[in-house]
Protein backbone atom coordinates (compact mmCIF):
# COMPACT_ATOMS: atom_id res chain seq x y z
CA UNK A 1 0.00 0.00 0.00
CA UNK A 2 1.57 3.50 -1.15
CA UNK A 3 1.87 5.92 1.35
CA UNK A 4 -0.97 9.03 1.09
CA UNK A 5 1.29 12.26 1.45
CA UNK A 6 -0.90 15.01 3.88
CA UNK A 7 -2.08 17.66 2.87
CA UNK A 8 -0.58 21.18 3.47
CA UNK A 9 -2.52 22.16 6.51
CA UNK A 10 -3.28 18.39 7.77
CA UNK A 11 -5.59 17.71 10.97
CA UNK A 12 -3.80 16.60 13.94
CA UNK A 13 -2.92 13.08 14.33
CA UNK A 14 -5.02 10.93 16.28
CA UNK A 15 -3.57 8.67 18.72
CA UNK A 16 -5.06 5.11 19.19
CA UNK A 17 -5.18 3.38 22.01
CA UNK A 18 -6.39 -0.02 22.57
CA UNK A 19 -6.46 -2.78 25.30
CA UNK A 20 -8.65 -4.70 27.40
CA UNK A 21 -8.13 -2.30 30.02
CA UNK A 22 -9.05 -4.85 33.01
CA UNK A 23 -9.19 -2.63 34.84
CA UNK A 24 -8.34 0.89 33.25
CA UNK A 25 -5.53 2.15 35.18
CA UNK A 26 -3.01 5.25 36.24
CA UNK A 27 -0.36 4.00 33.93
CA UNK A 28 -3.34 3.63 30.93
CA UNK A 29 -3.77 7.56 31.83
CA UNK A 30 -0.26 8.59 31.96
CA UNK A 31 0.40 7.36 28.28
CA UNK A 32 -2.18 9.05 26.87
CA UNK A 33 -1.64 12.33 28.72
CA UNK A 34 1.65 12.28 27.85
CA UNK A 35 1.18 11.30 24.28
CA UNK A 36 -1.23 14.67 24.01
CA UNK A 37 1.35 16.54 25.48
CA UNK A 38 4.56 15.24 23.34
CA UNK A 39 3.44 13.92 20.17
CA UNK A 40 1.38 16.90 19.02
CA UNK A 41 -2.32 14.88 18.71
CA UNK A 42 -5.28 16.32 18.71
CA UNK A 43 -7.16 13.32 20.08
CA UNK A 44 -6.62 9.95 21.67
CA UNK A 45 -9.20 7.20 20.26
CA UNK A 46 -9.13 4.54 23.19
CA UNK A 47 -10.70 1.11 22.01
CA UNK A 48 -11.56 -1.54 24.68
CA UNK A 49 -11.17 -4.98 22.93
CA UNK A 50 -14.90 -7.15 23.58
CA UNK A 51 -12.54 -10.26 22.75
CA UNK A 52 -9.13 -10.22 23.02
CA UNK A 53 -7.91 -13.16 20.99
CA UNK A 54 -4.24 -13.26 22.57
CA UNK A 55 -5.82 -14.41 26.11
CA UNK A 56 -9.13 -15.63 28.19
CA UNK A 57 -11.83 -13.37 28.08
CA UNK A 58 -11.80 -10.79 31.13
CA UNK A 59 -14.30 -12.26 33.79
CA UNK A 60 -15.95 -8.65 33.82
CA UNK A 61 -17.90 -8.15 31.31
CA UNK A 62 -17.23 -5.56 27.85
CA UNK A 63 -19.76 -3.32 29.03
CA UNK A 64 -18.44 -2.95 32.24
CA UNK A 65 -14.93 -2.52 31.15
CA UNK A 66 -15.86 0.31 28.47
CA UNK A 67 -17.95 2.24 31.46
CA UNK A 68 -14.77 1.51 33.58
CA UNK A 69 -13.14 3.78 30.49
CA UNK A 70 -15.88 6.19 30.12
CA UNK A 71 -15.12 7.30 33.51
CA UNK A 72 -11.78 7.18 33.78
CA UNK A 73 -11.79 9.59 30.43
CA UNK A 74 -14.84 11.62 31.24
CA UNK A 75 -12.77 15.05 32.30
CA UNK A 76 -10.36 15.21 29.43
CA UNK A 77 -12.40 16.14 26.61
CA UNK A 78 -9.80 15.63 24.12
CA UNK A 79 -9.99 11.59 25.39
CA UNK A 80 -12.60 9.83 22.44
CA UNK A 81 -14.18 6.66 23.44
CA UNK A 82 -14.90 3.67 20.97
CA UNK A 83 -17.04 1.23 21.41
CA UNK A 84 -17.11 -0.48 18.38
CA UNK A 85 -15.04 -3.38 18.90
CA UNK A 86 -16.95 -3.94 22.78
CA UNK A 87 -20.17 -4.17 20.55
CA UNK A 88 -18.25 -6.89 17.88
CA UNK A 89 -19.00 -10.37 19.10
CA UNK A 90 -15.24 -10.84 16.80
CA UNK A 91 -12.04 -11.14 18.33
CA UNK A 92 -10.28 -7.41 18.18
CA UNK A 93 -7.60 -7.97 16.32
CA UNK A 94 -5.52 -4.80 15.66
CA UNK A 95 -5.46 -4.30 11.68
CA UNK A 96 -9.08 -4.64 10.89
CA UNK A 97 -9.55 -2.25 13.54
CA UNK A 98 -7.30 0.19 12.00
CA UNK A 99 -8.62 -0.52 8.63
CA UNK A 100 -12.25 0.61 10.17
CA UNK A 101 -10.30 3.73 11.51
CA UNK A 102 -8.87 4.51 8.22
CA UNK A 103 -12.03 4.60 6.33
CA UNK A 104 -13.68 6.93 9.27
CA UNK A 105 -10.86 8.90 8.58
CA UNK A 106 -10.26 8.80 5.36
CA UNK A 107 -6.49 8.67 4.16
CA UNK A 108 -4.79 11.42 4.94
CA UNK A 109 -5.58 12.49 8.67
CA UNK A 110 -2.08 10.47 10.76
CA UNK A 111 -2.71 8.12 12.88
CA UNK A 112 -0.45 6.80 15.51
CA UNK A 113 -0.93 3.98 17.51
CA UNK A 114 0.43 3.97 20.59
CA UNK A 115 2.21 1.35 22.67
CA UNK A 116 4.97 -0.03 25.78
CA UNK A 117 7.98 -1.18 24.90
CA UNK A 118 7.20 -4.78 25.91
CA UNK A 119 4.00 -4.56 23.50
CA UNK A 120 6.08 -3.65 20.76
CA UNK A 121 8.92 -5.64 21.30
CA UNK A 122 5.91 -8.86 20.54
CA UNK A 123 4.73 -6.94 17.38
CA UNK A 124 6.14 -10.11 15.19
CA UNK A 125 3.57 -12.17 16.61
CA UNK A 126 0.15 -10.05 15.84
CA UNK A 127 -2.05 -11.00 13.51
CA UNK A 128 -0.92 -9.54 9.98
CA UNK A 129 1.66 -7.67 11.82
CA UNK A 130 3.52 -5.55 8.57
CA UNK A 131 0.28 -4.29 7.45
CA UNK A 132 0.39 -1.82 10.62
CA UNK A 133 2.46 0.38 9.24
CA UNK A 134 -0.15 0.49 6.00
CA UNK A 135 -2.54 1.60 7.98
CA UNK A 136 -0.77 3.99 11.42
CA UNK A 137 2.38 5.51 12.58
CA UNK A 138 3.28 3.93 15.91
CA UNK A 139 4.67 5.32 18.86
CA UNK A 140 6.35 3.54 21.67
CA UNK A 141 6.56 4.65 25.33
CA UNK A 142 9.57 3.13 26.77
CA UNK A 143 11.16 3.69 30.60
CA UNK A 144 13.97 6.38 31.20
CA UNK A 145 17.08 4.22 30.78
CA UNK A 146 15.69 1.76 29.26
CA UNK A 147 15.76 1.96 25.21
CA UNK A 148 14.31 -0.34 22.95
CA UNK A 149 16.88 -3.76 22.84
CA UNK A 150 16.55 -7.20 21.98
CA UNK A 151 14.53 -7.09 18.45
CA UNK A 152 14.02 -10.20 16.68
CA UNK A 153 15.18 -9.56 12.97
CA UNK A 154 12.28 -8.90 11.17
CA UNK A 155 11.12 -6.10 13.88
CA UNK A 156 15.01 -4.53 13.96
CA UNK A 157 14.65 -4.06 10.24
CA UNK A 158 11.28 -2.19 10.63
CA UNK A 159 12.62 -0.19 13.41
CA UNK A 160 15.79 1.19 11.96
CA UNK A 161 14.21 1.61 8.31
CA UNK A 162 11.24 3.82 9.83
CA UNK A 163 12.40 5.21 12.74
CA UNK A 164 11.56 8.84 12.67
CA UNK A 165 13.74 11.43 14.98
CA UNK A 166 11.04 13.80 15.88
CA UNK A 167 7.45 13.37 16.33
CA UNK A 168 6.60 15.14 13.36
CA UNK A 169 4.20 13.28 11.49
CA UNK A 170 2.98 15.55 9.11
CA UNK A 171 4.61 14.01 5.95
CA UNK A 172 3.25 11.05 5.51
CA UNK A 173 -0.57 9.29 7.30
CA UNK A 174 1.47 6.16 8.60
CA UNK A 175 4.65 4.20 8.03
CA UNK A 176 7.11 5.64 10.75
CA UNK A 177 8.34 4.70 14.19
CA UNK A 178 8.41 6.88 17.03
CA UNK A 179 9.80 6.32 20.40
CA UNK A 180 9.61 8.30 23.55
CA UNK A 181 10.26 8.20 27.36
CA UNK A 182 7.52 7.85 29.59
CA UNK A 183 8.27 8.64 33.55
CA UNK A 184 5.68 7.11 35.03
CA UNK A 185 4.91 4.34 37.34
CA UNK A 186 4.12 0.76 36.59
CA UNK A 187 0.97 -0.77 37.35
CA UNK A 188 -0.24 -4.16 36.49
CA UNK A 189 -4.00 -5.32 36.43
CA UNK A 190 -3.53 -8.85 37.55
CA UNK A 191 -2.46 -7.05 40.95
CA UNK A 192 -4.96 -4.33 41.13
CA UNK A 193 -7.65 -7.25 40.67
CA UNK A 194 -6.20 -8.74 43.28
CA UNK A 195 -5.62 -6.63 46.08
CA UNK A 196 -9.99 -5.75 45.05
CA UNK A 197 -10.56 -9.48 45.63
CA UNK A 198 -8.58 -9.80 48.67
CA UNK A 199 -10.24 -6.38 49.88
CA UNK A 200 -7.71 -4.23 50.05
CA UNK A 201 -8.56 -0.48 51.40
CA UNK A 202 -8.86 2.24 49.25
CA UNK A 203 -5.73 3.93 50.38
CA UNK A 204 -3.90 1.01 48.50
CA UNK A 205 -5.66 1.03 45.71
CA UNK A 206 -6.15 4.92 45.38
CA UNK A 207 -2.34 5.43 43.99
CA UNK A 208 -3.21 3.01 40.97
CA UNK A 209 -6.52 4.03 39.41
CA UNK A 210 -8.24 6.97 39.00
CA UNK A 211 -10.97 7.89 41.81
CA UNK A 212 -13.75 7.61 39.06
CA UNK A 213 -12.53 4.31 38.15
CA UNK A 214 -12.51 3.17 41.88
CA UNK A 215 -16.34 4.42 42.38
CA UNK A 216 -17.79 2.67 39.24
CA UNK A 217 -15.38 -0.70 40.87
CA UNK A 218 -17.27 -0.33 43.98
CA UNK A 219 -21.12 0.88 42.20
CA UNK A 220 -20.81 -2.45 40.07
CA UNK A 221 -19.28 -4.73 42.94
CA UNK A 222 -16.81 -5.67 40.40
CA UNK A 223 -13.64 -7.86 40.69
CA UNK A 224 -15.14 -10.17 43.66
CA UNK A 225 -15.25 -6.66 45.50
Amino acid sequence: MKLTRVPEEPSPPIGILGGTFNPVHNAHLALAHAALDRLGLGAVLWIPAGQPPHRAAPRVAPADRLGLVQAAIASEPRFQLDASEVNNTAASYTVPTLERLRRQYGPTRPLVLLMGADAFLGLPGWYRWREIFDLAHIAVATRPGFPLVDFTPPLAGEFESRRLASADFSNTSAGGIYTFELVAGTVSATEVRGLIAAHAPDAALVPLLPPAVLDYIHQHSLYGH
